[in-house]
């Protein structure tokens, strides 16, 4: 049984663990559940293809998200700065190195899912 973007969609209760959410979209598309564990499977190698060292640094899933690498750069270390805790207190700050970090920002079609605050 397919899907049609215009069906109205019934709301779920519970969240579905990876084998419920197989067997849902075997289920709704005619495919087998062996065959959906490939999509997922490929589309995660697709993702970290783009995300890693020399990849496009995004990846985007039309629609729904977008995934891309955040680089944030090192932090000296600082001394004698004030202590948000304690006032009129200092403290040292420790150095940071620069990490990668993973932003995922949601699109319209995600967005207009989620329903209006009342």
């Amino acid at each position: 049984m397919q899907a049609c973007c215009c069906m109205k969609t019934t709301p779920i209760s519970e969240p579905m663990n990876k084998t419920t959410l197989v067997n849902e979209i075997a289920e709704n598309s005619g495919l087998t559940p062996q065959q959906i564990k490939a999509v997922f499977e490929e589309l995660s190698n697709t993702i970290e293809r783009h995300l890693t060292k020399n990849g496009a640094g995004s990846f985007t899933l039309p629609g729904l998200l977008k995934i891309a690498t955040v680089v944030k750069p090192a932090r000296p270390a600082q001394s004698g700065v004030p202590n948000p805790f304690k006032p009129g207190e200092l403290m040292d700050v420790a150095a940071k190195p620069a990490t990668t970090k993973i932003k995922v920002t949601p699109l319209k079609k995600l967005k207009d899912m989620a329903p209006e605050a009342k």
